[in-house]
């Protein structure tokens, strides 16, 4: 946590991935972030995997730092309160549909300066996911075994909703942007970000659309090796699988002196008329014959001493591991600085959570804040932003327009 946004406030109305990942990177640098579900939980609150108690480590890692309000958004005195929350704060994250009651149109009569990010499914209104948009992009049907038969093989599809994240960290950036032209103008806006442009933009901004329509085909599928240029998974003698990239020269030279191969490589280079030294096209078309040297040198040695040998060497690799084996890794998690042990989450189970990606030098980040329980700052929320008065929070409680926290109920299994 740093205290860059200390003082902006956000509504955040969300579900899934891609807004709620705004909202968290925003809180993570200090905004006030207020989340505002359905009263019992949106439709991610009992998202897989939930613990024994029902509790969900997806909702609880996206909403970490932020306040929870909840409110009755099935009815129209709920609705109204939300609304009002918006107009009173100022700055409006969502996922909402553009036509729905929270319209940047409709909120903005009553304060023009409003800013809004909306995210989309695709540009012209259809619904999309992270693994439908990927679908699209073409990436599933480039990832697999190079031996499958490009006509008959299956997509495969990636684990990581990537293009969720992307969106989420883009949506946070433009969010950021608007406010500075807000601060210039003093004029509100709204941001649509679709989902699917995100996905295909970042296609187009990597150059594989160039790259298509330029050769006029489709790419062809390479297992792990790294597209146009030195890079695949080795096995060391003692079965320890890792993966190695050398796109630089430097990086080339690291590998070639932590393996002992220069005198192959320079045989190879004599055979096929070509120098592998500055040259990544070079040793990507000839990659399967690099591969061959590369993999006979790693099994003649345990991992252990061949990563001694390639961190000495200045090469970049590293050994796979399971996600298990990631959480618990010292040097990745325990005794990373990013990541501090997190007490207090809803779902009363400790365990490492991380900091701002991006650290100050020098300057502790502090530790990470655990999710709200649903609803935890309903009457703080109202209290503050609307100004409404204990009692009149009462009445609402009581007519079940408005929610306190769940803290010790079970929630949905």
């Amino acid at each position: 946590m740093y205290n860059l946004l200390a003082g902006l406030g956000i509504i955040e109305v969300s579900s899934f991935v891609a807004s709620p990942t705004a909202g968290l990177y925003c809180a993570q640098m200090g905004a006030e972030v207020i989340r505002v579900d359905q009263i019992g939980g949106g439709l991610d609150y009992d998202r897989y995997m939930q613990t024994a108690e029902g509790r969900s480590l997806s909702w609880e890692n996206l909403n970490r730092a932020k306040k929870s309000v909840a409110l009755d958004l099935a009815g129209a005195e709920g609705r109204e309160l939300l609304v009002e929350l918006v107009r009173q704060t100022g700055q409006l994250i969502t996922n909402l549909p553009a036509g729905s009651f929270l319209s940047h149109e409709a909120i903005a009569q009553e304060r023009p300066d409003l800013v809004s990010v909306r995210i989309m499914g695709w540009h012209d209104g259809r619904q999309a996911m992270d693994f439908t948009v990927n679908a699209a992009t073409g990436y599933p049907l480039m990832t697999g075994p190079a031996e499958w038969d490009a006509a008959t093989a299956p997509p495969v599809n990636q684990v990581l909703p990537a293009w969720d994240f992307i969106t989420g960290a883009y949506c946070a950036f433009a969010l950021l942007a608007a406010l500075r032209q807000r601060d210039l103008t003093g004029e509100g806006i709204e941001l649509r970000v679709p989902l699917g442009d995100v996905a295909l933009g970042t296609f187009a901004n990597s150059g594989a659309m160039a790259e298509m329509l330029y050769r006029g085909s489709d790419r062809e599928r390479l297992g792990n090796a790294i597209w146009g240029a030195l890079g695949r998974d080795f096995t060391s003698r003692d079965g320890v699988r890792f993966m190695v990239a050398a796109l630089t020269a430097k990086q080339w030279r690291g590998l070639i002196e932590a393996l002992g191969v220069a005198q192959d490589i320079a045989a190879l280079e004599t055979r096929t008329g070509v120098s592998f030294t500055t040259s990544d096209r070079n040793r990507f078309t000839h990659r399967e014959a690099l591969f061959a040297i590369l993999q006979d040198a790693a099994s003649n040695s345990d991992y252990a001493e061949l990563s001694t040998r390639l961190a000495a060497a200045g090469a970049t690799y590293e050994r796979y591991r399971t996600a298990y084996e990631a959480a618990r890794d010292p040097a990745l998690v325990t005794e990373n600085p990013l990541f501090a042990l997190t007490k207090g989450n809803p779902s009363g189970f400790d365990y490492p959570a991380p900091r701002s990606f991006a650290a100050i030098p020098g300057e502790p980040a502090g530790a990470p804040r655990p999710a709200p329980f649903l609803g935890q700052h309903s009457e703080e929320v109202l209290a503050d932003r609307l100004g409404l008065s204990d009692a009149a929070i009462g009445e609402l409680i009581a007519r079940g327009i408005v929610a306190t926290s769940d803290e010790g109920s079970a929630p949905r299994l």
